[in-house]
């Protein structure tokens, strides 16, 4: 299943506003390659995936430089400008997304953490990952899990972007 649609315009027109052009990113649960599809061209971007006929369906080792097929728990990495959780975190328990989340903030310039809010899914197209761990997700609920992000983007009541805090824009 591909994330949301409400507010993807809006996100790429930030990232084309912030970074300049070839800045690094790590796109976490690529699924189809919707962030790649927006800024892909514009950015040099590295993807993961959880289910590898993701990967093969959406062809994403034609779209991204790189393409781990793994769980982004066990992936190292250094150092990317931008980090992209596009709908991903809630398909994580709480403690597994929150250190996922710590590992990758001091590992980018900037993170983007996209959410839906009281969303119930089970498993979808035969994908065990797709079902979502976090339905309870509120505003309230990210705040305290999730401390050091604010919403930049809220395009409807039930879903919204978060970055982190220290950037003062």
């Amino acid at each position: 299943m591909s994330s949301f649609e409400q507010g993807k315009e809006f996100m790429a027109g930030w990232i084309r506003g912030r970074f300049e052009n070839g800045a690094t990113c790590l796109d976490v649960g690529a699924c189809d390659g919707n962030w790649w599809n927006r800024v892909g061209r514009f950015l040099t971007m590295d993807a993961v995936e959880i289910w590898q006929p993701n990967v093969d369906r959406h062809q994403l080792a034609q779209k991204y430089r790189r393409v781990w097929c793994m769980d982004v728990e066990e992936l190292a990495y250094e150092h990317y400008d931008l980090i992209i959780f596009g709908d991903v975190i809630e398909h994580m328990t709480v403690e597994k997304a929150q250190r996922v989340i710590e590992y990758a903030r001091p590992r980018c310039r900037e993170m983007i953490i996209a959410v839906p809010y009281l969303y119930r899914q089970g498993p979808m197209y035969g994908n065990q990952w797709e079902a979502h761990l976090q339905e309870d997700l509120t505003p309230e609920l990210f705040d305290a899990r999730y401390p050091g992000f604010r919403i930049i983007h809220r395009p409807v009541p039930n879903y919204a972007y978060y970055v982190k805090a220290e950037d003062g824009t």
